[in-house]
């Protein structure tokens, strides 16, 4: 048990940091995260320990994140008023408005885009990996990138990279 734990306990970080991303709010990715370590501990049984521990945390992760997200639809997602930013006010640099820019078209991409793209560009993960976590071909994972980088170069208006090409 010490060991699943310690395990665990080492994945934490890249949990939080995936979960903000997904969630864009610190209180609701520290209770995603805990819900994910909560059933992984409860579950625990069911691991099957033939492959990394860190997959399927992620797995669970994304399970609880697409889980919220129905629930939100059904119930609607209540605002806090006393957290909502100032419409009015400037950004202060413009390398924040990029940003920020950039964050709000991340936010409109399709949640399957949206997965894909923040577990390979965020968790660095590699193609299969991700596409294992998300249960999905690797082919489908890079379709799906490729469509949520175009819709973030049109969102944001950043010109097409040039496309290169691999001669073997």
């Amino acid at each position: 048990m010490a060991d699943f734990v310690d395990e665990i306990q080492a994945c934490v970080p890249a949990l939080r940091r995936y979960a903000r991303a997904l969630t864009r709010n610190l209180d609701r990715a520290d209770d995603l995260v805990q819900d994910c370590l909560e059933r992984a501990i409860a579950r625990r049984g069911l691991f099957q320990p033939r492959g990394p521990l860190r997959p399927w945390l992620f797995t669970i992760l994304v399970n609880l994140h697409r889980n919220s997200i129905r629930a939100e639809r059904r119930h609607g997602t209540p605002v806090d008023l006393d957290t909502a930013p100032e419409l009015a006010v400037p950004a202060p640099q413009p390398g924040h408005i990029a940003l920020a820019e950039l964050a709000r078209a991340i936010e409109t991409l399709p949640l399957d885009q949206k997965e894909a793209l923040l577990l390979v560009t965020i968790e660095g993960l590699a193609y299969a990996e991700a596409a294992r976590i998300l249960g999905i071909p690797t082919g489908t994972l890079m379709s799906r990138l490729g469509r949520a980088r175009a819709a973030l170069r049109a969102l944001t208006g950043a010109p097409a990279e040039p496309h290169l090409r691999t001669v073997k």
